[in-house]
């Protein structure tokens, strides 16, 4: 058998870093055979400067909006960023399905491995079939009044048996709180096999202010869409605790931006043992971009929440690299370990999008990717940090 054996300055295993003085070994396809000491190493190794770490888990992006690059302006706040989204995101397919390439080319040269994507149409299959990155697909539903529900849920479930031809790793998800019924949410909570969910939450107070007092900015964008919400009541709690009662069937869910997010949520949902096991995916350079917030990482920190990292989308963010989303949390948040926010970026985000079989960490007979990190400083990343995809 052919192996290939790396030593660098440290070695990033997915749970801890190692010193110098380590071999990561693994054959030519990149299957981990093990972490042995230089000294039983033997020859050929080839020597690195940097961390070595398993490929990066993306656990939130939309591939599809990758056109919008640099076309919405930044910290526009949120409602003004999805009015631009929805009303100005028809671009001809050609140069959508090329910008969908590139993106994705991006990322397998930041080192990303593995993807957890938002679709709303069928654009991405062309590229995904390549299998370059592995993908869970999130077939987006939508709908916030009752009366759409069944035909928009339909319109998601005929999205969803497109992917699922070619993709196992596809569920049916809500979009956000703001943009699902009640109806829709039942209807995404019994769909079958349905386990893996992700859900846009608390991006901004005005959601918060929805669903405690049913004013803000919310009702700004429901003007502009022609969406007639005199139905909707609103039960005085957070846009968190509205939707949580929804999902009864023990799925695992990827709340994603989690911007507003207030220690009483997170006991909410830690009391709420219906459910299954709850990620919270930060994408800080997307928040920075569209409302220059960020999410309260110490208190979920401290909450012994499970943190993961995304990108968004290319329509509020600047590049898909999860090591600038690391930069950014480092740069906020310095108190924050590096082996910390690996973690989030590697094994915790393999776990939540059901890969950790194969990805996230340096153990034997799995195959995660080989990613080399250079220019760190004192277990920080500097101005010249940047990733490099070796497996």
């Amino acid at each position: 058998m052919e192996y290939r054996k790396f030593r660098a300055d440290h070695i990033f295993t997915g749970k801890e870093i190692l010193p110098a003085g380590n071999v990561l070994v693994t054959d030519a396809t990149g299957l981990v055979v093990g972490i042995m000491d230089i000294a039983d190493a033997g020859d050929g190794i080839e020597v690195l400067e940097g961390m070595l770490s398993p490929g990066f888990i993306n656990c939130h992006c939309h591939l599809e909006l990758s056109h919008l690059k640099k076309h919405i302006p930044e910290r526009t706040g949120l409602i003004d960023f999805i009015l631009k989204v929805v009303n100005e995101r028809h671009f001809e397919e050609a140069i959508i399905l090329q910008a969908i390439e590139e993106a994705e080319n991006e990322m397998w040269q930041n080192g990303i491995v593995a993807v957890g994507d938002i679709c709303n149409n069928t654009l991405t299959i062309p590229q995904k079939l390549k299998r370059r990155l592995r993908y869970h697909n999130f077939i987006e539903a939508s709908g916030f009044t009752p009366a759409v529900a069944a035909m928009r849920f339909q319109r998601s479930a005929d999205f969803y048996k497109l992917y699922k031809e070619n993709f196992p790793a596809t569920t049916i998800v809500p979009h956000a709180p703001y943009s699902v019924s009640p109806e829709m949410f039942r209807m995404i909570n019994d769909f079958p096999n349905n386990q893996l969910l992700t859900i846009h939450n608390q991006e901004a107070a005005a959601e918060d202010e929805l669903f405690k007092t049913g004013g803000g900015d919310f009702l700004r964008l429901y003007k502009k869409m022609g969406i007639d919400i005199s139905f909707f009541k609103p039960g005085g709690k957070s846009s968190l605790q509205t939707w949580l009662p929804y999902f009864d069937k023990k799925q695992s869910v990827i709340l994603v931006h989690n911007v507003t997010t207030s220690a009483d949520d997170l006991e909410k949902l830690q009391a709420a043992n219906h459910q299954g096991q709850a990620f919270f995916c930060l994408c800080p350079n997307a928040n920075q971009y569209i409302t220059n917030t960020l999410p309260d990482v110490e208190m979920l920190m401290s909450k012994n929440a499970t943190i993961v990292l995304g990108t968004d989308s290319l329509a509020s963010n600047h590049q898909l690299s999860v090591l600038e989303e690391i930069r950014t949390l480092q740069h906020n948040f310095p108190a924050v370990e590096l082996a910390t926010v690996l973690q989030w970026a590697t094994i915790n985000g393999a776990r939540a999008l059901q890969m950790d079989d194969e990805l996230g960490s340096f153990e034997k007979g799995k195959r995660p990717g080989v990613v080399l990190v250079g220019a760190i400083k004192d277990e920080r990343l500097t101005t010249g940090s940047c990733a490099k995809r070796i497996l």
